[in-house]
């Protein structure tokens, strides 16, 4: 095939018509090594992101990214593998107080993770804020680490499904982000080139989620689902809401600070009981136990007990971070200068805009508009008040930490019609809206 005919194939799916499985491999691997520059690429992805794949088309592209470059071999590790992988979310830390917790319990999680996308945080960028620490690790290095310390946290190296590495930089500079076949391609086949046991995806809604509601959340969770049974994976997901930011603090050094205080035993109450909820997934689908009170006992040990941090402390070393930071909060980047957002009258917290919210986020710098763009890890938001909270007038509903004037201007609008403050208490929302597997 030629340069031509990816014209054709990309008119083909702008048109609504089907790519075969030998096309879709052809377009993966010609992407992977240069031969289909970035805006053909962009064009093709814009025109799934419009027409979607079938799933004809979907088992094909997913097996083509999977196996674009090295698949790992961990079926000497002597433990159960299973990961977790979040969708995407504002604030959404889980994964770091998650991992060592649930290694800590006898799981082995070799957790292959992402950037930031859109206006979502990304769980590497918020371990790249710790000193020294290297996310980028070749397979050998991968599973030596696995093996000792039963965790590893990372991302893809240049021949780990370096098909997904490359998209996973270009949709989210061309706003091709919340597609469910383009989400579903991307998580599964980082995931099943981990030769893991089994998954648990946290699915996330609502208007700071790339799905913003249930129907397309679950239809998206049932997406993925089929994919790893497909390939004898066990696959289980959870239904999260996502209308707020998670947690307190959104960012990257923020975000890892309060990774910490999670582990630490003082995290904010959302970001704890989801960091369970989901530990106790891994744990059902590793086969620890088959009692959900059991599973969620043992995580809560595994958290007070401080063997979790000291897991955390291990793998940090082993990946050439600073450990000091567990005690030290300080070694993460802080913000230069701060500003308040307060609120303008009395009254109940009724919103807490999660999207407008991350977007202003990325304003700061805290991720990127172009995929070039470098990280600010000591840019950030911390939210005072959040739904249902009582507020005066003049309160301090969120702190911001710039380092740019210009960068807080641009942000400011967003933060500043993100609070919306009522007269009654609003009605509370689940934190967990379902499961599917």
């Amino acid at each position: 095939m030629s340069r031509l005919r990816i014209t054709e194939l990309i008119e083909r799916k702008r048109d609504g018509g089907a790519l075969t499985p030998d096309e879709l491999s052809w377009i993966v691997a010609a992407y992977t090594d240069g031969s289909i520059p970035d805006y053909q690429m962009a064009a093709l992805l814009m025109a799934v992101f419009i027409r979607g794949f079938d799933s004809e088309e979907l088992v094909p592209w997913t097996e083509a990214m999977l196996h674009s470059g090295d698949v790992l071999d961990l079926g000497h590790v002597n433990a159960p593998k299973v990961d977790k992988h979040s969708t995407g979310g504002v604030g959404d830390k889980i994964s770091i107080p998650l991992a060592p917790a649930v290694a800590a319990c006898g799981v082995a999680v070799p957790m292959m993770s992402g950037r930031g996308l859109g206006h979502t945080g990304g769980t590497l960028d918020k371990l790249e804020s710790i000193p020294g620490f290297r996310t980028r690790l070749e397979p050998a290095e991968f599973t030596r680490i696995v093996e000792r310390h039963g965790l590893v946290l990372a991302g893809q190296s240049e021949t780990l499904v370096p098909a997904d590495r490359l998209l996973y930089a270009l949709r989210d500079a061309t706003g091709t982000v919340p597609s469910i076949p383009l989400i579903a391609s991307s998580i599964m086949s980082k995931k099943l080139a981990e030769d893991l046991d089994g998954l648990v995806l946290d699915v996330k809604v609502g208007s700071g989620a790339f799905m913003a509601d249930e129907a397309s959340a679950r239809r998206l969770a049932e997406t993925m689902v089929e994919l790893g049974a497909g390939h004898g994976t066990p696959v289980r997901a959870l239904l999260t809401g996502m209308d707020q930011p998670l947690g307190r603090a959104v960012g990257n050094a923020n975000e890892m600070a309060e990774s910490l205080d999670v582990l630490s035993g003082t995290g904010p109450g959302d970001v704890v009981e989801l960091t369970l909820q989901l530990g106790t997934e891994m744990l059902l689908v590793g086969g620890i136990t088959q009692e959900r009170d059991e599973a969620r006992k043992l995580l809560g040990a595994a958290i007070d007990s401080g063997r979790a941090m000291e897991k955390l402390a291990a793998v940090i070393a082993a990946q050439g971070g600073d450990p000091r930071v567990i005690k030290d909060r300080s070694l993460l980047p802080q913000g230069p200068e701060w500003h308040e957002i307060t609120a303008p009258r009395p009254g109940f917290v009724a919103a807490c805009d999660a999207r407008d919210v991350g977007v202003a986020a990325i304003r700061l710098g805290a991720g990127r508009s172009r995929k070039e763009d470098l990280v600010d890890p000591a840019v950030g938001i911390l939210v005072l008040a959040k739904r249902g909270d009582p507020v005066e007038a003049g309160q301090p509903l969120a702190r911001v930490a710039y380092r740019d004037p210009e960068r807080l201007e641009a942000a400011l609008p967003l933060l500043e019609r993100a609070w919306d403050i009522a007269e009654e208490v609003p009605q509370t929302a689940p934190l967990v809206l379902g499961r599917v597997g």
